[in-house]
């Protein structure tokens, strides 16, 4: 898959931060934009702490994502505090493009079936559109393997609850892989805001799943560290 960050909010740490101090100040937020960056961001830390995280719905995040499953952007929407455009199987002729997921790829046999699987649906969605069926009726024979576009906004902090969700190694493989990298992305342009963003074992110091033999599992009290988790 390929995922750019292609628009976001100028400087989002500073802009939650004035947000932050402008809940308790006479000032317009204009004005408190414009003061010491440190003073912004430390704002923004104290407000993040307390729980009062409506202040990080100011920022907002725009991205490109190419090359990922139907079945993953499936997933993806069901995030619904989010804006999606994805390519329309009813308005593009799809050509043979589709994921194999690593425990099929790693099996010989496996991916022998999964590929011949592909190759039939391509050739009888190709034979229905020669015999002029119209795409959005052939698109019917497609697989969930079938790759996608698209494109996602969210604000940080309907991301902060995609990536406690979706970086946990409970999730499906595809879009954990997804959500890894756009907190990548994220941490570059607001890493005060995305500082302890990650599964909730790294946000929470907890494991929703009361799963010890995940890898990530906090040892005693002890939170993983979100830098290791990044470099998987």
């Amino acid at each position: 898959m390929k995922v750019k960050l292609i628009a976001h909010t100028p400087d989002p740490d500073a802009l939650a931060g004035a947000a932050a101090r402008s809940c308790r100040s006479t000032k317009p937020a204009d004005e408190i934009v414009k003061e010491e960056r440190s003073k912004l961001l430390r704002s923004l830390e104290v407000c993040v702490e307390r729980g009062h995280e409506s202040v990080i719905e100011h920022a907002s995040f725009t991205f490109s994502v190419e090359g990922v499953s139907r079945a993953c952007t499936h997933e993806l929407v069901r995030h619904r505090i989010a804006s999606y455009s994805q390519q329309s199987q009813r308005a593009v002729k799809l050509e043979k493009n589709y994921i194999v997921p690593p425990t099929i790829s790693k099996d010989r046999e496996a991916e022998k079936i999964f590929i011949a699987a592909m190759d039939a649906a391509w050739r009888d969605y190709l034979s229905l559109i020669e015999r002029g069926i119209p795409v959005e009726d052939a698109r019917y024979l497609l697989p969930n393997a079938a790759a996608a576009n698209i494109v996602v906004t969210m604000n940080a902090r309907a991301l902060m609850n995609f990536f406690k969700l979706r970086c946990c190694t409970h999730a499906q493989w595809e879009i954990r892989e997804l959500a890894y990298e756009m907190l990548k992305l994220v941490k570059k342009v607001a890493p005060k805001i995305f500082e302890n963003a990650g599964p909730s074992c790294v946000m929470a110091g907890k494991c929703p799943e009361n799963d010890e033999s995940c890898p990530l599992y906090p040892k005693a009290g002890k939170r993983p560290e979100l830098e290791k988790i990044l470099q998987r």
